[in-house]
């Protein structure tokens, strides 16, 4: 960029004539960034916040030229495109940051052997943990892995980082991360869009190369270790030709330097004008935009400690530039102030904002932060103010039926819920935890139940494990732990939760959604002829909307010896409703009905509420599972007309 921040355009990918100014968020942003490119083949798995880049491409009419998926899982969706950039074609895998956990152990290898074609590693970070994950900072798994990866500022950056991180990879040899986060991925922008450009023709390499394409032996592996480092090397010094970096240096020396990762250069400008209302001896600082976050832009970094006395570092999560800083720091012999999160400026959690810049700048200074940015305590109000809500399943959600179910075993076996551990796993099935049903007790990732019920089971409890799980997340990460407890013929019972979709993060497809909804030429895969092939002996299907008979099946398959597994299946509501599908139909009788509001503290749908002393059903919402029928003590809620969606 300039001194005014403006795109240099000789070091920015070039935009044609036919190039067209769109409303869209960093998500698609990132998808025609990489049609712009020339991608042959993207993949990825559904992640809040990374989704909306492979889901964007999926719904437009991808040319026989290209193939877009969503994979079992990350891993299998890296191998993937790995295999395609080895093939020296260019592809691109999505995930968000904990999907990049999953894919590690190939990405790792990846690395280390280098790519033919470009390989794009998208992956979103989510600061803020607003999608109730853990907070994870995914550039240190750039640094362990030696690979470069760049950080767009903008949404309109996210579309040109792609392009540019194409590029890279392919001068270099490596794959390349480009890292969003939520402020970004979720965005809308209006960004200047070329027109997507066919994928080369190339012939597919085939390349016998032991010394590369394996790990077999000593020398082998510390030699590609020794090649990694050096196309790092060579990152930085393209990094440096394209610019990706911005210093803008003030043009006295002395003062405060800022050197801002990612998103947080967005901010500067908006803070630099409050601080310019507040202060009246300010003046614009020397400023080092990173976009290149891996590696490090050390020679940027010494000429700003050269320039001034203090220096701020902005980054969200994790202080790895700030580390690396200090590094340049102790070799420039810069005698100044470093502040940040190793000084206890700034904490290691959260999102970053203009008053994060601003309170950075006033500490540098020396002063109070100006009183404009002094909002703790209307928060905090706000907080108190707030009614709690808890988060449950949608109206018609088959889940609630299930929960109900496991709930009610568990009385008919005269257990207390307190008594039973329920393990949790990623997706809806986690939404068990909150009121009214409180059935699950933890979650920690994809697949994860499964083995830490056999965990509690050899802990030497004396009470039922049950394990529940979605389907998305069975064929993710489930499988491996089914069949270890097959293998070992563990005690425990685990209730898999089908609703055809993977349906928290957008209703994607996944292997188990019925054939009418899967991409052309792809086939389903039934969970209930895959699971009895496992050497599940106990093996039983039910329908979550029928109580009683649910209820008497986990009751039963708490029993039994062994590993017990319970297929509860029905079509996720909204999608059923989308395509004008209704479960039934239900109606409140005013005459029966005592207000005892055990239709809605039972099951907590959102569609009933209690209205001049009579519960209502609001029939816009209400998806007709009758589960609330079945829980009313009076018999006063009807079921008028029975559906099968």
């Amino acid at each position: 960029m300039d001194r005014n921040g403006k795109p240099d355009a000789h070091k920015r990918a070039k935009l044609s004539e036919g190039a067209k100014n769109q409303l869209i968020t960093g998500n698609e942003a990132v998808a025609l960034g990489a049609l712009r490119a020339g991608v042959r083949v993207v993949t990825g798995y559904p992640g809040t916040p990374s989704s909306g880049a492979l889901g964007s491409l999926l719904q437009m009419d991808a040319e026989e030229s290209r193939h877009f998926e969503w994979s079992t899982n990350e891993k299998i969706a890296f191998d993937i495109a790995a295999g395609t950039a080895w093939a020296g074609q260019r592809a691109m895998c999505t995930m968000k940051m904990s999907g990049l956990n999953v894919a590690s152990d190939s990405v790792f290898s990846i690395a280390h052997s280098g790519v033919n074609g470009g390989l794009v590693i998208y992956v979103a970070d989510d600061p803020g943990a607003h999608a109730g994950m853990v907070e994870q900072d995914s550039r240190g798994y750039a640094r362990m892995m030696d690979l470069p990866m760049v950080e767009p500022m903008t949404v309109a950056e996210a579309y040109e980082m792609v392009i540019l991180a194409f590029e890279l990879s392919e001068r270099i040899g490596s794959p390349v991360f480009v890292r969003s986060v939520t402020s970004i991925a979720n965005s809308h922008a209006a960004v200047m869009v070329d027109e997507p450009v066919a994928p080369e023709d190339r012939e597919p390499i085939l390349e016998r190369d032991i010394a590369k394409y394996t790990k077999a032996g000593s020398a082998i592996a510390q030699a590609q270790h020794h090649d990694v480092i050096r196309r790092l090397r060579q990152a930085g010094e393209a990094m440096r030709e394209m610019g990706l970096n911005d210093l803008r240096l003030a043009h006295e020396p002395g003062g405060v330097g800022i050197i801002s990762a990612g998103v947080v250069g967005a901010y500067l400008d908006e803070a630099f004008a409050l601080l310019e209302d507040a202060v009246p001896q300010w003046r614009q600082p020397s400023v080092l935009r990173v976009r290149g976050t891996n590696p490090f832009p050390a020679e940027e970094a010494r000429r700003l400690f050269a320039r001034c006395d203090t220096i701020v570092v902005l980054e969200e999560l994790e202080p790895h530039l700030e580390r690396q800083a200090w590094v340049e720091a102790r070799r420039s012999d810069f005698g100044g102030r470093i502040v940040g999160k190793l000084d206890g400026t700034f904490e290691r959690v959260g999102e970053y904002g203009v008053g994060h810049v601003v309170r950075g700048v006033s500490e540098a200074l020396g002063l109070e932060e100006p009183r404009a940015m002094e909002r703790g305590a209307v928060y905090e109000k706000a907080d108190r103010l707030t009614a709690a809500r808890p988060i449950t399943v949608c109206a018609g959600c088959p889940h609630r039926g299930t929960f109900l179910a496991i709930n009610r075993a568990l009385r008919q076996r005269k257990l207390h819920r307190d008594e039973v551990m329920v393990t949790g796993d990623i997706g809806c099935t986690i939404l068990g935890m909150n009121p009214p049903f409180e059935t699950v007790w933890n979650e920690v990732s994809m697949g994860a139940s499964i083995g830490l019920a056999q965990g509690y089971v050899y802990s030497g409890l004396k009470t039922p494990v049950i394990a529940t799980i979605g389907d998305s997340t069975f064929f993710h990460g489930g499988i491996p732990g089914l069949i270890n407890a097959v293998q070992h013929q563990v005690d425990l019972t685990v209730i898999i939760m089908d609703n055809y979709w993977t349906a928290m993060t957008g209703m994607q497809t996944n292997p188990g959604t019925q054939a009418t909804f899967q991409p052309s030429g792809n086939r389903r895969i039934d969970l209930a002829e895959l699971i009895p092939a496992m050497g599940v002996e106990h093996f039983f299907v039910i329908d979550p909307f029928q109580l009683e008979e649910a209820t008497t099946t986990v009751a039963d398959a708490l029993r039994l010896p062994g590993v017990k597994v319970v297929l509860a299946r029905q079509e996720c509501a909204i999608q059923a409703q989308r395509r004008g599908l209704r479960a039934g139909l239900v109606a409140v009788d005013a005459e029966l009905c005592t207000a005892c509001r055990r239709c809605i503290t039972v099951t907590g749908c959102p569609s009933l509420s209690l209205d001049d002393e009579t519960v209502s059903i609001d029939q816009g919402l209400c998806y007709g599972c009758s589960l609330c029928a079945q829980v009313c003590p009076f018999e006063a809620i009807e079921i008028k007309r029975e559906g099968h969606p």
